[in-house]
């Protein structure tokens, strides 16, 4: 599940290159229409649907919760300043969507964003051992990957995991290990 559309790129990645069934939750129809028009962005069917809603609204739907493996947060206002979304409470319900491995995303990026500060509300909702992220790019995005079940897998094991993706779906994966790390929060090191 993706919440926000974006130019839908990653919803394309995982309908046609892992072959994963998608749902996304978008709150403007122009998105949605400029996606399908410009981007290439498929019709609905078998493995994809675009839902027309309120992100916040549609993830405390019952016939979500606990069917999600993997859910992508990257909901900006139009400016791109900060998350729109952005609360411990709004983390639990995303928290409460996921299945037992299942994982969250989020995109913590924007000028009036405060990593700490959106860390401090995931960690809140998953809690502190629960929390992985990718080194900052240079432009300013911070991936943050939050589990539903916290593990610590040993190197060993998350590059075997790397390999398998590399292997399955010609992605650099060991490379990413190089910039992925838990995450030290406020609490954590106390």
């Amino acid at each position: 599940m993706q919440l926000g559309l974006g130019a839908g790129a990653i919803t394309k990645f995982c309908v046609k290159k892992l072959r994963m069934k998608s749902t996304v939750i978008e709150l403007n129809p122009q998105v949605i229409s400029v996606c399908r028009s410009w981007f290439k962005l498929p019709p609905d069917g078998p493995k994809l649907e675009v839902v027309l809603g309120d992100a916040a609204v549609e993830i405390r739907d019952e016939k979500w919760l606990g069917m999600i493996d993997a859910l992508a947060v990257d909901l900006y206002d139009h400016d791109a300043a900060a998350p729109v979304l952005d609360s411990a409470e709004f983390y639990k319900d995303c928290r409460a969507l996921l299945s037992d491995d299942g994982v969250l995303t989020v995109n913590l990026f924007g000028r009036s964003s405060s990593y700490e500060s959106s860390v401090a509300k995931l960690a809140e909702a998953f809690g502190d051992d629960a929390l992985w992220a990718f080194k900052p790019t240079r432009e300013g995005n911070t991936i943050v990957l939050a589990q539903r079940t916290p593990t610590r897998p040993t190197r060993a094991d998350l590059m075997a995991r790397a390999e398998d993706v590399k292997t399955r779906w010609d992605l650099p994966a060991p490379k990413w290990l190089r910039v992925f790390k838990p995450v030290k929060t406020e609490r954590s090191a106390t």
